[in-house]
């Protein structure tokens, strides 16, 4: 009675919104295989893929370690990344490796942190994409040197692009532009 149909293209329901709903259908996740699309989007070419590096900086990272590490601020929270943190504190004083300089040990343990949160994270990431390639929303490939291995990623890097509805999400490319000039009242009846 209350609830209101689900939007289709013809009774003006936006592409973002039939898109949540195809992520709400085929993804256990779906709020998190939404960011991961908004993200790609954001570092995607204008044909909506990405990879297989990043510039971050100065430097290119892969894009799957970039996704993981712009996705893990999400967790800071988490009950599990805090027992994460103090684990990590308590194995880096058992090994000694803590000099006792407050700001030197922070800056350890948050590293540590972060390299074992981008290794979880890559494992997360791989589960949503396969969820959105089987959706048809994304595509992978490899690019790299190594071809024919029997490990599938063997020195090679990830490729992502955007299919189906997830398109929506790619920024049209600006158009070009007059220079902007300003009219002046006199122009309005010069001859």
């Amino acid at each position: 009675m209350f609830h209101a149909p689900l939007p289709s293209r013809a009774a003006g329901g936006s592409d973002v919104s039939l898109l949540l709903d195809q992520l709400s259908h085929c993804c256990s996740r779906p709020r998190y295989a939404f960011m991961l699309l908004t993200l790609i989007a954001d570092v995607a070419r204008p044909d909506g893929s990405a990879g297989p590096l990043v510039r971050v900086d100065d430097s290119l990272v892969s894009l799957r370690d970039w996704l993981c590490d712009a996705l893990t601020p999400m967790g800071h929270r988490d009950p599990r990344r805090m027992a994460l943190v103090e684990r990590v504190r308590d194995e880096l004083r058992k090994e000694e490796r803590l000099t006792g300089d407050a700001a030197a040990d922070e800056a350890l343990v948050q590293d540590e942190v972060r390299m074992r949160v981008r290794t979880s994270g890559k494992t997360n990431l791989s589960r949503a994409v396969s969820e959105l390639v089987k959706a048809g929303l994304l595509k992978r490939h490899y690019q790299g040197f190594r071809v024919d291995h029997l490990n599938r990623g063997a020195q090679r890097q990830a490729v992502y692009t955007l299919a189906g509805r997830a398109r929506a999400l790619v920024s049209a490319p600006p158009l070009a532009r007059r220079p902007a000039t300003r009219p002046r009242q006199g122009d309005l009846f010069a001859s």
